[in-house]
């Protein structure tokens, strides 16, 4: 279901909960255990260089790998081929958010760690502005692929994708480089490399890098995504 989201994005209630520094990260790079998913929790722990991850099924961990994941805008390889395919489908911004979230956390993929819970929470920041996605579309209008994230001042988490169809998750990480690079974004944060998306250009930073681009990308106000929002 469409949700209208807010923009900008409304600011959620103070975190409770107080973050160790993330010298602290362990050779894997868990900081942290414990906490909870709420607005606010989500939002500081993003602001500081981490991200939530189960460690088990019942433990909540946080975590700030080194070296960091990144996809620099201005350097994604999109083949011919990816093209040509981008044209079988059809995208759309913040119109699914849930069901892209659902589709990603498909309990038929190999170490699916996406709750109901973590729909919830993420669910909730997309009401308040923070969590977008991007969804791809077949001919016959059914959702094929989708990538979703948080937007914080011009930086951008991107959590993760599915797809359903050949190439429709390549398709929609494609979609949304452009509308970050379009809005202005200057740090796209994927947490890992791996080779799928190394083959769209992501590359590895070092953590303190990463935290020196983060303090600069997260200050100032979030852009406007092309189509997300009330119009």
């Amino acid at each position: 279901m469409r949700v209208d989201v807010p923009w900008p994005p409304i600011e959620p209630p103070a975190n409770r909960w107080t973050f160790p520094t993330v010298e602290r990260a362990d050779d894997h790079g868990l900081v942290c255990v414990g906490g909870d998913l709420a607005p606010g929790t989500l939002v500081a722990a993003y602001r500081s260089g981490l991200f939530p991850m189960p460690v088990a099924r019942r433990t909540m961990g946080w975590w700030s790998p080194d070296p960091r994941g990144v996809l620099p805008l201005d350097a994604v390889h999109v083949s011919r081929t990816l093209r040509r395919s981008a044209r079988r489908f059809t995208i759309s911004v913040d119109t699914a958010f849930a069901d892209v979230m659902r589709a990603c956390g498909d309990s038929s993929r190999p170490h699916g760690w996406i709750t109901r819970d973590f729909v919830a929470a993420y669910s909730a920041l997309h009401h308040l502005g923070w969590a977008h996605s991007v969804e791809v579309w077949d001919s016959e209008g059914v959702l094929v692929g989708g990538v979703y994230g948080i937007a914080i001042g011009r930086f951008f988490a991107g959590e993760s994708m599915f797809h359903r169809a050949t190439d429709a998750s390549k398709v929609a990480l494609v979609a949304l480089t452009e509308l970050l690079a379009e809005a202005g974004f200057t740090l796209f944060d994927v947490q890992w490399q791996t080779p799928h998306l190394t083959s769209l250009g992501v590359v590895e930073i070092g953590r303190d890098a990463y935290l020196d681009r983060l303090v600069g990308a997260v200050a100032g106000p979030t852009p406007r995504l092309s189509g997300a929002g009330p119009t």
